[in-house]
């Protein structure tokens, strides 16, 4: 639905610069950076809408790239933290040597 309300609303843009470009058919001088040049009104108008047009899907074309590169990013980032994870073995915990109790009645064990 979206996609189709784009297109509905670049048929009415196109519509627009059309019926602009054809009620200015007259000629007018187009100056350029080396010279100057007597053309048609129309051919000005759907010029600078063919330059903008292009402009902007440049410009889309960069960014769209830019995003794609940043998916495929995140994707290998992602795929890097599902790996499965080895299962680590318990490591046998040393025996625990007991202390002989010692009886406080006893005369050899005080500390002195």
């Amino acid at each position: 639905m979206k996609a189709q309300n784009y297109f509905i609303l670049g048929l009415i843009f196109a519509l627009i610069v059309a019926v602009l470009a054809v009620v200015n058919d007259d000629p007018v001088q187009f100056n350029y950076v080396f010279g100057s040049q007597d053309w048609p009104l129309i051919l000005i108008i759907l010029g600078a809408a063919l330059f903008g047009g292009l402009a902007v899907g440049m410009l889309s074309a960069v960014k769209v790239i830019r995003l794609k590169n940043q998916v495929k990013a995140l994707n290998r980032e992602l795929a890097e933290q599902q790996k499965p994870v080895e299962p680590v073995e318990p490591s046998q915990p040393e025996p625990m040597i007991e202390k002989p109790k010692q009886d406080p009645r006893d005369p050899s064990n005080r500390v002195l």
